[in-house]
């Protein structure tokens, strides 16, 4: 009698019952969302990285023009406020800050700046859309001396 027992145990136990599949399928399935939602996560914050660089570097690139031409930007040919538009003169600041804005539309989604020249102080704003980020209106502000 002994050995009838031992061969209907080890008959009953070959192979991988359905449930256990199912369970494996489950938590393998629910770890590869997992890891599609953290790739999803990294990209957005990848490109909202990009633009805060980008939006970086336009301002240093307009803080160069007016050292460059100190003599104009502490007048205040510069200064230029968010959302308005370079007129197409034909000084230096003025093609400057056209340029400057013509890059910001660009480079960035929805991109504007703002300078405000106050005696030798200037603060620089730049302002895009990231809205597949965090939030949809991001702004850049850099205040430095010329």
């Amino acid at each position: 009698m002994l050995t009838i027992k031992e061969n209907f145990l080890a008959r009953s136990q070959k192979g991988v019952t359905m449930i256990e599949v199912l369970v494996a399928v489950i938590v393998l399935s629910i770890g590869l969302l997992g890891l599609a939602g953290l790739q999803s996560a990294g990209l957005t914050h990848n490109q909202s990285a990009s633009f805060r660089s980008t939006a970086t570097m336009m301002t240093y690139s307009i803080l160069d023009s007016m050292r460059a031409n100190r003599m104009e930007a502490m007048n205040g040919s510069y200064s230029i406020t968010l959302g308005a538009s370079a007129t197409s003169g034909s000084s230096v600041a003025e093609q400057d800050l056209d340029d400057w804005l013509s890059e910001l539309a660009l480079r960035l989604p929805a991109g504007t700046g703002a300078i405000h020249v106050d005696n030798n102080v200037v603060t620089v704003t730049i302002q895009w859309d990231d809205s597949r980020g965090t939030l949809s209106a991001q702004q850049f502000v850099l205040t430095t001396r010329l």
